[in-house]
């Protein structure tokens, strides 16, 4: 290849084989595609080593995509238990799986996942350097930091959260500015609690330069990690996550200018009349780049029922902007997400997203909607059952409850609306008795 990464081929003005693919999926010019990946405003995450992949993008124009999180740690080591959920969810139609592991053999579970995922896979090297190196945080070093990295590039994954605007500047901030809930985030509290032991910079941030090399050379595209996203309603839009985003929009510059491709990460928990000024916020500080939402989780009272309050977080923050969900499972806040839990995240993050879609008059998203409303016109429930986001769940449902008449359901009956404005529209009689 004449050209180390997507976006250095988009500035060549080359169209790569990923950015036709992406293309094709999106129903979107292959060269209207290339010029957003020039600007930084698309990213297509795909490893050169992640031979598999049928990539996607992330960005302006395209559809919202999802992300399914799993991994092994040390209370919950199964391999084969979280490469089955990586399979269940690849059926679930994920568009990305984040290997969180952070225990025990990592890099046999990466290395099974990403050859047999055809989705981009995204890592958090922080969580590993702990649990593949076996030491007391305080005494990793830098090298070793980076050489977790380095294995992570090598091994084909697509992206990796690494959270670089945690520098020294904003952890004085978070010091001096009181949170309810201080820093939620694992790699961001992993990374501060490093610099505060060792009275250092924070080496992705010190580095990052070291960082980008190995980024430029795999084409891994960084999801620069937001360490003080809130973890709660009440320490969101703070200082110390606006002046991160700052840190996060000039390192984001600083990798374009490498050529290496950037995703923002962001909340978090906020209330919904919060959401849409910060992806404002995001695409105004960050340039437009890619941005990738946790949630938001709206209100922190639901344990239990998190993928809900995250689907409404996130179908409102897709709508003005957020281009990535970060699905959140009904076990959020309690314990490892089971293969149910896995299938409930999911299904919930991809009606956000497809909500949103509508919402950003994405070409094509409204087709489905379509359809299925007029098999519901139609009284057809073999094809609404067909065209459900879960066709499993809708199956099972109406075989719980069968109608005197095969065409209505046990709601309605004879009084269906859609099967009386029919006959009535037809002309034909109608009976209720």
């Amino acid at each position: 290849m004449n050209y180390t990464t997507q976006m250095d081929a988009a500035k060549k003005g080359l169209i790569t084989n990923q950015m036709r693919t992406v293309a094709q999926k999106e129903n979107m010019d292959p060269e209207c595609l290339r010029r957003l990946v020039v600007e930084g405003k698309v990213a297509i995450p795909a490893n050169k080593n992640h031979t598999n992949l049928d990539c996607d993008g992330v960005g302006q124009g395209l559809r919202t995509k999802i992300n399914v999180n799993l991994g092994v740690s040390k209370d919950s080591y199964d391999i084969e238990l979280e490469l089955e959920k990586a399979k269940k969810a690849i059926e679930l139609k994920t568009n990305a799986i984040m290997d969180l592991s952070c225990y025990g053999k990592t890099q046999e579970f990466r290395r099974k996942l990403i050859e047999a995922s055809p989705v981009m896979i995204g890592t958090v090297p922080m969580y590993d350097a702990v649990g593949m190196l076996n030491k007391d945080l305080k005494d990793i070093t830098v090298d070793e930091f980076f050489s977790v990295v380095q294995r992570h590039a090598e091994d084909g994954v697509d992206f990796m959260t690494i959270h670089c605007g945690m520098n020294k500047a904003t952890a004085e901030r978070v010091k001096r500015n009181k949170r309810l809930t201080n820093i939620v985030s694992r790699g961001g509290s992993l990374l501060f609690a490093w610099m505060e032991l060792n009275n250092q910079e924070n080496p992705f941030y010190e580095y990052y330069d070291r960082l980008l090399d190995i980024c430029e050379k795999y084409d891994v595209t960084i999801s620069l990690g937001d360490a003080c996203r809130p973890g709660s309603l009440n320490d969101s839009t703070d200082p110390a996550q606006i002046e991160e985003l700052i840190t996060l929009g000039e390192l984001t510059k600083r990798a374009w200018a490498r050529n290496v491709q950037v995703m923002i990460e962001g909340p978090g928990h906020m209330a919904l009349n919060e959401i849409a000024a910060n992806m404002l916020l995001e695409k105004k500080l960050c340039h437009g780049a890619p941005f990738y939402v946790l949630g938001p989780i709206v209100t922190d009272i639901a344990p239990g029922y998190d993928h809900i309050t995250s689907a409404i977080g996130g179908a409102v923050a897709a709508a003005n902007g957020a281009d990535f969900l970060c699905y959140v499972t009904p076990a959020e806040h309690l314990r490892l997400p089971n293969l149910d839990d896995m299938k409930e995240g999911i299904i919930a993050a991809r009606i956000a997203a497809h909500a949103a879609d509508i919402a950003k008059g994405i070409p094509g998203v409204r087709q489905w909607d379509n359809q299925m409303s007029a098999a519901r016109a139609d009284v057809d429930f073999t094809r609404m059952i067909s065209l459900a986001i879960d066709p499993e769940k809708a199956r099972k449902y109406r075989e719980e409850s069968k109608p005197e008449c095969e065409d209505t359901c046990t709601m309605c009956g004879k009084m269906c609306p859609m099967k009386n404005m029919k006959k009535i529209l037809n002309g034909e009689d109608l009976s209720l008795i």
